[in-house]
């Protein structure tokens, strides 16, 4: 190794390469005098005789820790193989690789064609076995440099995080405040837009009910703007991608938890790809801390909400599917007493008409039904019977329905006046910023004046939705209950009550139900459980 020996006439002839890397896109953004003495590599080459020099830029922002692809150094790794490169240029033996299969691949495709490698310190002859042993050690040194950072910054991770310190992405609704630490997001919308979901499905038990409901009362969703920072956010449709992360993250019933999900990896095309995200079960998390920061929920409801979730989408036994509408009352409902199935239901006649069947044993195993049965005779059955539970609380009941039904009214009202204030707001600044501008510069003034009158618009059509949301001023009639108690029939079968609304109330009393036929009587046996 020798920084100031002449090179070979024959090197010079070929040409250098300047390789520039930086490990991550915060580096690429922020350290920028990095980049500038990496760059500067060049004149470096031109003092050592070079004519011709290239520079490979490609990986910056990409480790060179050998889990992801980097084009820029197997275009290096193409120019070396066919003998056009004479030297190779880094900044430190770490912008060229972290892992010590690049490093050493590299090193003998330059002792093959007799390149040099050429960083701060000095030229190194790959073909010299002194100069062969410093750049292994140099590439071996980087590797075991890059592991002692990850380890420490992992388990300094991790140890903040068992305190419950560590500053990890919170979910919309939450922020960490500077000295106070975690707590609500102040915006008041935001936290109605949270509660809203929690109460909704506390009401109809489904998360795609609760997305067809605010769908229907034209609710929106915070998005953040950025798409990362929940500082500003752009007001959206709600999809049910936002109703169920609200409803499946523990971060709402103030649990604090650290590592639910790990890394994988693969082996492709020789390299090591590793994927991130991949979810673990409760019990591997590595940090669980409950009753970490106030919650908009308490734990067990957040269990009670998981449970019926997770019978809503796979039917697990114990379980029952939400109410999905149909013609059948109890779809989702009934077991096979004689093999503890569930039931299906399926459509049969020219003038279709529900049929439970036990159909796994035939499907999956080819073997003949346990049992079949038409449908509305039960469902009648069924329902005379719900009416029959019902009738002594009938009045109680009524009047819990008008009060929730009053409440859901206050809550849509309360949501309206949130967004009034805050198009208000917008329609204010859009005016003090159009006020503050030159008239006569119409580059600016145009946009401006434009974002003024989306900002009136959208202030009268929340003026319109609070106005229709307003209760009437003369209080209406009280309904008859006592006449509702004395008359359940006649509301269950009134032309406004959807089969999905019976469903629905139907599984609010009903747990699990067990059918099984008796031949000899030719009657169908139901064993409720309420």
């Amino acid at each position: 190794m020798n920084a100031f020996s002449p090179l070979p006439p024959a090197l010079l002839k070929r040409k250098a390469v300047v390789y520039v890397r930086q490990s991550s896109q915060s580096q690429v953004m922020q350290n920028l005098e990095s980049q500038r003495r990496q760059y500067d590599l060049v004149d470096a080459a031109r003092q050592h005789g070079f004519r011709r020099v290239e520079v490979i830029d490609d990986d910056l922002g990409l480790s060179a820790s050998g889990a992801v692809a980097r084009p820029g150094f197997e275009r290096l790794v193409a120019w070396l193989c066919a003998g056009d490169v004479g030297a190779v240029l880094c900044f430190d033996a770490s912008r060229l690789a972290r892992n010590g299969r690049d490093w050493h691949h590299l090193l003998e495709l330059c002792g093959l064609v007799d390149a040099r490698v050429i960083d701060q310190d000095g030229v190194y002859n790959p073909c010299s076995p002194n100069d062969r042993l410093l750049l292994g050690m140099k590439g071996t040194i980087s590797e075991f440099e890059l592991g002692i950072i990850r380890a420490r910054m992992l388990d300094a991770a991790r140890a903040k995080a068992r305190r419950g310190e560590l500053r990890i992405s919170v979910p919309i609704g939450y922020i960490w405040y500077r000295d106070a630490g975690l707590g609500f997001d102040p915006d008041l919308r935001v936290q109605e837009a949270v509660r809203l979901i929690f109460s909704r499905f506390r009401e109809l038990r489904s998360g795609r009910q609760v997305l067809l409901s605010l769908t229907e009362d034209k609710l929106c969703f915070p998005r953040p703007t950025d798409g990362r920072n929940t500082t500003t956010f752009d007001w959206t449709p709600i999809r049910y991608r936002n109703v169920i992360s609200v409803l499946k993250n523990p971060f709402y019933a103030g649990v604090y938890a650290y590592g639910k999900s790990e890394k994988r990896t693969e082996i492709i095309d020789g390299r090591a790809r590793k994927t991130y995200g991949h979810g673990k079960p409760k019990e591997e998390w590595e940090v669980f801390l409950k009753d970490h920061h106030d919650g908009y929920i308490e734990w067990d409801k957040y269990e009670r909400n998981q449970a019926l979730l997770a019978a809503n989408a796979y039917g697990q036994k114990g379980g029952a599917k939400s109410g999905r509408g149909g013609r059948a009352l109890l779809s989702g409902l009934l077991s096979c007493g004689r093999c503890g199935r569930r039931l299906c239901v399926a459509y049969t006649g020219k003038t279709p008409r529900p049929v439970y069947r036990c159909e796994r044993p035939n499907l999956m195993l080819g073997l003949n039904r346990c049992l079949g049965f038409g449908g509305p005779r039960i469902d009648k059955a069924v329902a005379a019977e719900l009416l029959r539970v019902v009738q002594p609380m009938a009045i109680e009941a009524a009047m819990q329905a008008e009060h929730m039904q009053s409440e859901a009214r206050a809550e849509r009202r309360r949501a309206a006046e949130l967004d009034l204030q805050k198009a208000q707001y917008e329609a204010a600044l859009a005016e003090r910023r159009y006020a503050a501008c030159d008239p006569d510069n119409r580059l600016i003034a145009a946009t401006l004046e434009k974002n003024w009158e989306v900002a009136l618009k959208r202030l009268e059509a929340c003026k319109t939705r609070l106005d229709a949301e307003q209760l009437p001023d003369t209080p209406a009639k009280p309904p008859d209950l006592d006449g509702l108690a004395e008359d359940l029939q006649a509301a269950w079968n009134a032309p406004g009550v959807s089969t999905r609304a019976r469903q629905r109330l139907a599984r609010a009393l009903i747990k699990d139900i067990v059918a099984d036929v008796d031949e000899e009587a030719r009657d169908v046996v139901l064993t409720i459980h309420w």
